[in-house]
């Protein structure tokens, strides 16, 4: 006998059709990426347009890679190297701090909390001018540390882990570490962070994402012959005239990074739900 609550979670077949619409709807731009980066710019002007992938991809990216405006390599590497620093510095600091608000007890918590909180609320791009004149001041301009510093700590890491430890680590299993004699950090070290492992894995998605796709504070301190991906981009575009092929060609090896770190941190957060599952 199925009870009520089991025919509601049942999946029907229309759950299958909406969720296999809702695949194709998210994979098909990225597949007519790759169907135009492999097209030469006549095939993309055919009427109607190509929507399988052709055999121009090497001489599409051939040609980014010699246009010296974009400076596409450069671009690449310094976008890995300013999202890999600051995701795992975000992740780290948002998970101390984090953990620090949640389980330990100290004078005047909560108003640093609500400061943190009240920050979120103020739009980044407010902040622009007076980041520009402090990076200018460091003599910081068009370095990787104007791109990185100031976000190495974020007020979202630090309340979306505080509130995830809130309620992923018991107060037991902390005083069963001091009773072991563990300091404070090897607490964090070896029962926190490992707990906080789901929620560690969703903000360094998020955080390397929101990094490699940053275009307007980059844009803004970085010069064209030292620029982040997303600047070097937007250098294979010109006023009157834009090569497509060109531009999607650069896209699709641009998007690679954000596939693997997808797929890294996917397997984190599905482990470490799995694990959570397991012992409860």
């Amino acid at each position: 006998m199925i009870s009520a609550s089991q025919r509601l979670w049942r999946t029907s077949p229309l759950t299958y059709v909406a969720l296999v619409l809702a695949a194709l709807l998210s994979i098909y731009p990225f597949y007519y990426m790759l169907v135009i980066g492999t097209r030469s710019l006549d095939n993309i002007n055919d009427v109607p347009p190509p929507l399988t992938p052709g055999g121009a991809f090497g001489d599409n990216f051939g040609r980014v890679l010699d246009n010296d405006a974009a400076n596409f390599l450069t671009g690449m590497m310094n976008s890995i190297i300013v999202s890999s620093v600051v995701t795992v510095s975000v992740v780290l600091t948002g998970s101390l701090a984090g953990f620090a608000f949640a389980k330990l007890k100290f004078r005047g918590s909560n108003i640093l909390l609500l400061a943190i909180i009240v920050t979120m609320m103020i739009p980044t791009q407010m902040g622009l001018i007076p980041l520009w004149g402090m990076m200018q001041d460091l003599g910081w301009y068009d370095t990787l540390y104007a791109v990185t510093v100031p976000f190495l700590v974020t007020a979202f890491g630090v309340f979306m882990m505080r509130q995830y430890a809130s309620q992923a680590i018991s107060d037991e299993l902390i005083e069963a570490g001091r009773v072991d004699g563990a300091s404070t950090f090897r607490i964090y070290w070896s029962i926190v962070l490992p707990a906080l492992r789901p929620a560690a894995g969703v903000l360094g998605l998020l955080t390397f994402m929101e990094t490699w796709n940053s275009f307007l504070w980059p844009y803004a301190i970085l010069t064209p012959e030292n620029p982040t991906l997303q600047v070097s981009l937007s250098f294979l575009s010109y006023a009157y005239y834009t090569d497509y092929s060109q531009v999607f060609a650069a896209t699709a090896i641009g998007t690679i990074p954000l596939v693997i770190v997808f797929l890294v941190f996917g397997r984190q957060i599905i482990g470490g739900i799995m694990e959570g599952a397991v012992k409860s």
